[in-house]
């Protein structure tokens, strides 16, 4: 990994104003941020940390949905969600291992995209609104393609709001030897 300056703004405001910096990236969980830098794929020149972000953490109810804090891990969906929406609290249950769980943050997923991600499938099935510190973003109009999304330069998501379903699930076929979702 080459060297990189860090910031931890408590706001998203300054968090908006760190990642106007010149190459500054924006941090989350780091789940797949920290190893392309460690491997040399990518090379922020300042690394802007969401987590001290207390208005973009938590799981709470309104506007007939669900709102999800960017900044939330996995493991604190899986655990809040259950009694609104069980489907949600299920994938976050089931993502990776117990440190990812721990580590990686919805707003992360969502904003990485991965195509072998649960987040982005779930957002987009349920309809759900990506809300940037600049817009709300429905999900069909949120998701471009593999690893790309609507997203502008200097644009965070803040929040993932999911409206009330009547029914959901998910299911996820993992691949044996990796354990990545195939589907």
């Amino acid at each position: 990994m080459h060297n990189f300056d860090f910031a931890k703004p408590s706001t998203i405001a300054d968090a908006a104003k760190a990642l106007a910096a010149d190459g500054a990236q924006a941090l989350s969980g780091g789940q797949t941020l920290i190893p392309t830098m460690k491997q040399r794929l990518a090379a922020p020149g300042v690394l802007v940390s969401l987590t001290g972000i207390k208005e973009m953490q938590g799981v709470c109810t309104g506007d007939g949905g669900l709102h999800v804090g960017a900044a939330t891990p996995h493991a604190v969906v899986a655990k809040e969600a259950r009694a609104h929406y069980p489907a949600l609290a299920d994938l976050a249950g089931g993502i990776g291992d117990p440190a990812v769980r721990s580590r990686g943050t919805i707003g992360g997923s969502v904003a990485n995209n991965d195509p072998a991600a649960c987040y982005p499938s779930a957002v987009l099935a349920s309809g759900a609104t990506v809300v940037t510190n600049k817009r709300k973003i429905a999900a069909d109009d949120y998701f471009q393609g593999l690893f790309a999304t609507a997203l502008n330069e200097g644009e965070l998501i803040t929040a993932v709001r999911f409206a009330q379903a009547e029914k959901a699930a998910y299911m996820k076929f993992r691949q044996p030897a990796s354990l990545f979702a195939m589907i």
